[in-house]
């Protein structure tokens, strides 16, 4: 074969190549063409206008309230909750524990090293929390109040075990005279207490009540992520406090959809001597619940930032 006639052959095939990579190319233009011809037929639906939740008769404001700490309340912030008490008007109040300190003999595992954490008695704490639950009160006159019993209510009762070496009936005679439970003169207020030791509403667990859809308890972690790990053993929603650092967390469950957990923080003085020179991360504020009939709610945690909350400002809008 003669060299112009492999020039030709070589030619030939270039020229098939070039002409079936045109004829890709045009198949590929033309499903594009049809696929955007396509495309504007398709008609996306507009998003509807969602069914809005009214307020009904039926339901209910429930304020949770955290660690006050008796003589180491914060005023300041204590006073942004009572503000905002007179503009919720709650129909249910719940103490979340920690509302005396119970500091001084009743904090054995504290090493007193400073003059200043003696200069409160176990007299003054009783009588600053008396006053508290006093204000809360004339706050908020129509709320049912329920006190859940926190580490340090029963610090007393540690003690009185400790001083009667473990003698059930005198045990029981010292927290009778000296629990805040009785120190308070909750009964006569009307105010129900529920004592870690004891069970409720039917829970395998002490110490945690149910209210509709939502546990309540002081707290069972200490956790950097308390309320995460809070919320992977009790599997429901569920607020507590006890940490003193406000927090949430939201998930997606296969056995139970979508439920959370929420700490408000705390309402007490937030640089205590135990903590020496290191910098505490707490954080101050409560929570408002809006309960539905049917026992779902809106949780809100509520932060109180230099004694003061936003929160009449949403209602003034």
């Amino acid at each position: 074969m003669s060299p112009s006639t492999l020039r030709l052959a070589d030619q030939e095939k270039t020229i098939a190549g070039l002409r079936s990579e045109l004829a890709h190319t045009h198949k590929q233009l033309t499903t594009a063409v049809a696929a955007a011809a396509a495309a504007r037929k398709i008609r996306v639906p507009p998003t509807r206008a969602a069914t809005q939740r009214h307020r009904t008769p039926g339901d209910i404001v429930r304020v949770l309230i955290p660690d006050t700490h008796g003589a180491k309340i914060d005023r300041a912030a204590a006073a942004a909750l009572l503000a905002d008490l007179k503009t919720l008007s709650p129909h249910e109040i719940i103490f979340l524990g920690d509302h005396v300190d119970c500091g001084g003999f009743l904090a054995q595992h504290h090493v007193m090293g400073y003059v200043a954490e003696t200069a409160y008695s176990y007299e003054a704490d009783i009588a600053h929390a008396n006053a508290f639950l006093d204000q809360v009160a004339a706050a908020a006159p129509g709320a049912r109040l329920e006190y859940i019993e926190g580490n340090h209510e029963r610090r007393v009762e540690t003690w009185a075990v400790t001083q009667t070496l473990r003698h059930g009936k005198d045990a029981e005679m010292l927290r009778k005279l000296f629990a805040p439970e009785f120190l308070l003169k909750l009964k006569e207020r009307g105010v129900v207490y529920y004592r870690q030791g004891e069970f409720y509403d039917g829970l395998p667990v002490p110490g945690v009540i149910k209210r509709g859809k939502c546990y309540f308890f002081h707290g069972i972690s200490t956790a950097k992520n308390a309320v995460a790990a809070t919320i992977a053993r009790i599997g429901g929603n569920c607020v507590s406090a006890h940490t003193h650092r406000a927090q949430s967390d939201i998930i997606r469950m296969v056995g139970t959809g979508i439920i959370g957990a929420w700490n408000p923080g705390c309402l007490c003085e937030m640089q205590p001597l135990w903590q020496h020179t290191a910098p505490t991360n707490w954080t101050q504020g409560y929570a408002v619940q809006l309960v539905a009939p049917s026992g779902a709610f809106l949780h809100l945690n509520i932060p109180v930032l230099n004694g003061q909350t936003h929160l009449a400002s949403l209602f003034k809008l």
